[in-house]
Formats: structure tokens, C-alpha cells, sequence
């Protein structure tokens, strides 16, 4: 039976109590598991991940802050979390009227007040920035300085408040003011909260347990990471999830993470770092403080998380053809699965050699492969919303999807599942 966002939310924060009879006292005792340091989850877009962060955040209201605590607003949060909703604190100003150089504008807000004003990170955040982008893209942060609003009045823009982005030479040149692409955006807005993390972290594990001072993070019970890969390419994406790993790994502090992610090779690689027992100068792990899951949608709307063991490796084209095959098998085929097949053709010819995905598919009579089928798949894997539309397809398509699942199964020899 499915769940709702909210119930899977509160199974995530929720440690699991089992009854256990013991024979020789003839009673029952209760065992509870506690619950994992890491929770690593997969799941497709439009699954629903952004909503579950947004669950588990409201499961977590502020505490009462403490005015002794350096002033900070974080002291109140007992969670952190990065998702399309921290990029929301993030926007350009785009004046074209004026031809003003384009500068990326700041919701301030009590993380970003923190890392920047308080502690004065910004040049954390571009040493972090520059790992995953280009080593000459620089972002400027703007001190606080008098302007103009529209009305012609004066105004204080505040300092941290806006940053801008130039490419810098060998020479002490750069150019003018760029915007970046929104790629290189949603890695900015993740170095702003890494560098935050890195803090906590660095914070908490400072504190001498028997000469305890209080910091902004004592209340701090949770990190919720969702999808923090946008635009990487491969290397940039492996240097991350290794970095975060690393970094999840040296928090000594009874905080917890969940880690949500669509991208198969970013889960693969923190199964990897979280996966096996590991001790260094800088932290000591056991990969029984990491527990992996999938969380997957019914055609009713619920969704369920389904534990994977730790030792078993993730295939994400096999976990797809699974999918084609239940659907088939079942009769629920829905435009989306023509997007599971074409990433199913995508990958299976990158890893074959073939130029294109469509040289993978059946050959009609005068030897072409199948124009029909090929533009079946594009129409249907290219509509804005196909992870989420539901509206019927007709019989002729449905068999051509049924046809091309049983093409690539037995042309390419993927293991065939009973019943299909």
C-alpha cells in the first residue's frame, strides 16, 4: 500500500521499533533500531523529491533561539536542507532598459546572512565555486554602496547583497560582467551552502564534550540535500559526490543526512564512499550508518520507499527495463515510458558504439530502422511535462512500445524477466 509524501517523511525521521518474544523470560521486548547517520535516496523526476524535502522540513519547526549564541538566526533551525527552493533566494537582475551588467541579486536569509556577514566566507565560496566550474569564472560579492531605485530616490544597497561574475585573465584583467549559465548558477547557490556546511560541521566537532560551549548549530538535527548535480559533467559530478561523502563522513555530531538524487552515477558513487567501513586520520565510518532506498510512484498518486540492500550495486538501465516490463505486464503503459525507453536507447548506444540511439532499433523490409518507431519515441520522450502526463495512449502505440522493449531485449541480451 502506498504512502503519502508526509507519512514517508515522517519514516525517514522515525526510528523502527520491532517486538521480539524471548522464549526463556516468556515475554516481549521491544528493540528499536536507530536510525541511520546517512540516508541515501533514488528516485525519478517528478517523482516528488523537492516535495519530501519540503515535508521533512515542516516535520522540524525553530526552536526558541538563544540570544547569547553569536545573535545568529541559526540557532533556532533544527534542519538545513538545499533544494530548488533554497535557488528560489537567488535571482537576476535583468534590466535590460538601461543595459545594466547583469548581477545575480540575494534573498538574504539566515544561512546566507550567516556565511557571509558573520563569518565572511565568500572566498571559501569561490575557491568551492571554481572547483566544479572553471577555475577563471569569478563571482564578486558587492560591499554596500549608495544607488538609484526607479523613482530616482537614493537607496543603501546593502553589502553581500548581489554578486557578479567575470572571467579573470593571467594578467590581473577580466572582462565585464557575465551571466552565467544556469548550470554554473545552481553550482554557485550549492558552493554557498557547502561552505555553510562545512562550518557546521567544522563547529560541532570542535566542541570539547567536557568543556561544552554553545554554537548556532546545537540545535541542528537534520541535513536534507536534494539533487545537488544540476548541469555537471561526469568528472566535476564524481569530484562532488566524493567531496560530500568525505565531508558527511568527518561529522562527529549526532546530526543526520538525507541525501536525495535522479542521477544515477551521483548515487553510485556516494554507495560507493558510504558503502564500506573506512578509518582515517580524518573520520572513522561503518557502512551500518548508511541505508540506500528508491522511492518510487504508484499510478494512484502514493509513492513508496523500497530499501536496497548496501551490497548489491545500483543498475539503472536494468532498474528502467524493470519498469518497461511491469508496465507491459500489468497494461499501465503511459506516455512517460517512451522516456524510460529512449534513456534505455540513449545509454545502450553510448555503451555499444553506436552514433545514435535509433541505429539500435528494428529494420523494416527495405533495411532502414523503423522511422515509425523512431518518431513514436521522439514525439512521446520530448513532450515538457512526459514525466508526469497520464493521458492515454492508443493501442497502435502501446504495441509499438511492447515491440521495441522485446526488440532490445532479445537484440542486446538484457536479462528477460518472467512474464513478459
Amino acid at each position: 500500500m502506498g504512502k503519502t509524501l508526509k507519512e514517508i517523511a515522517q519514516q525517514l525521521s522515525t526510528p523502527v521499533t520491532v517486538q521480539r518474544t524471548v522464549p526463556e523470560k516468556t515475554k516481549v521486548v521491544e528493540e528499536v533500531t536507530p536510525l541511520p547517520k546517512v540516508q541515501l535516496i533514488y528516485a525519478f523526476n517528478g517523482t516528488g523529491k523537492t516535495r519530501l524535502s519540503r515535508e521533512f522540513k515542516e516535520l522540524f519547526p525553530p526552536t526558541e533561539g538563544d540570544e547569547d549564541i553569536q545573535g545568529s538566526e541559526l540557532a533556532s533551525k533544527k534542519i538545513l536542507y538545499y533544494s530548488a527552493f533554497t535557488e528560489d533566494l537567488f535571482y537576476w537582475d535583468n534590466d535590460l532598459a538601461f543595459d545594466a551588467e547583469p548581477k545575480l541579486l540575494i534573498r538574504p536569509n539566515s544561512f546566507t546572512r550567516w556565511v557571509l556577514e558573520e563569518q565572511g566566507q565568500d572566498q571559501s565560496i569561490v575557491t568551492n565555486f571554481q572547483r566544479y566550474t572553471n577555475d577563471k569564472l569569478t563571482p564578486r560579492f558587492n560591499e554596500e554602496y549608495e544607488s538609484t531605485d526607479k523613482d530616482g530616490n537614493e537607496v543603501a544597497v546593502a553589502a553581500f547583497s548581489e554578486v557578479t561574475f567575470s572571467l579573470e585573465g593571467g594578467n590581473d584583467e577580466h572582462t565585464g560582467n557575465l551571466k552565467i549559465s544556469k548550470g554554473e548558477e545552481s553550482n554557485f547557490i550549492w558552493s554557498i551552502f557547502y561552505t555553510l556546511l562545512e562550518l557546521a560541521i567544522s563547529t560541532l566537532n570542535e566542541v570539547q564534550p567536557d568543556y561544552p560551549e554553545p554554537t548556532p548549530f546545537d540545535n541542528l538535527e537534520y541535513v536534507f540535500i536534494d539533487d545537488p548535480v544540476s548541469s555537471l559533467d561526469e568528472n566535476h559530478l564524481i569530484q562532488l559526490a566524493v567531496d560530500l561523502a568525505q565531508l558527511v563522513k568527518s561529522n562527529e555530531s549526532s546530526i543526520k543526512f538525507i541525501i536525495t538524487t535522479h542521477n544515477p552515477l551521483f548515487f553510485n558513487v556516494l554507495c560507493n564512499e558510504f558503502g564500506s567501513d573506512e578509518k582515517t586520520e580524518r573520520y572513522s565510518w561503518k557502512s551500518k550508518w548508511f541505508r540506500k532506498s528508491r522511492l518510487e510512484k504508484n499510478a494512484d498518486g502514493t509513492v513508496n520507499l523500497v530499501e536496497q540492500p548496501n551490497d548489491s550495486p545500483f543498475s539503472y538501465h536494468l532498474h528502467l527495463m524493470l519498469q518497461l516490463e511491469e508496465a507491459i505486464k500489468s497494461g499501465q503503459i503511459e506516455k512517460y515510458h517512451f522516456n524510460l525507453l529512449r534513456n534505455i536507447l540513449e545509454k545502450t548506444a553510448t555503451f555499444l558504439g553506436y552514433k545514435r540511439w535509433e541505429l539500435l532499433l528494428p529494420a523494416t523490409s527495405d533495411g532502414l530502422h523503423d522511422p515509425v518507431a523512431k518518431r513514436i519515441v521522439n514525439f512521446s520522450s520530448h513532450s515538457k511535462h512526459a514525466a508526469e502526463e497520464v493521458a492515454p495512449l492508443e493501442p497502435e502505440e502501446k504495441q509499438i512500445l511492447v515491440r521495441l522493449v522485446k526488440h532490445i531485449i532479445e537484440r542486446h541480451g538484457f536479462r528477460q524477466q518472467q512474464g513478459v
